[in-house]
């Protein structure tokens, strides 16, 4: 869990201690360290949160993966989300 602020224009990627299982709704998200076991629910929202190692910050990621500007507000919702739940983390190099 984080109590950082999600920040869309600073870079992240997904956390050391969290794997991905693709599924056909999207992917299972299984944290090692609490053993928590959550849900992507769209495969966009896996194809973002896998590129986000790849980019400069949360919003370029939401446009190279092809988010539509209308729901970019959903999408940094779900990626603040997904930083308070561990999912994510910073990755400081900004």
């Amino acid at each position: 869990m984080s109590t950082e602020p999600f920040e869309a224009g600073r870079p992240y990627r997904l956390s050391s201690g969290v794997a991905l299982r693709p599924e056909p709704f999207g992917a299972l998200v299984y944290d090692f360290t609490t053993r928590k076991l959550s849900f992507l629910k769209t495969q966009l929202l896996v194809d973002v949160v896998r590129d986000l190692e790849n980019q400069p910050d949360a919003l370029t990621t939401l446009g190279a993966a092809g988010v539509p500007d209308a729901q970019h507000p959903r999408y940094l919702d779900a990626l603040a989300g997904l930083l308070s739940a561990g999912t994510i983390e910073s990755r400081g190099d900004s």
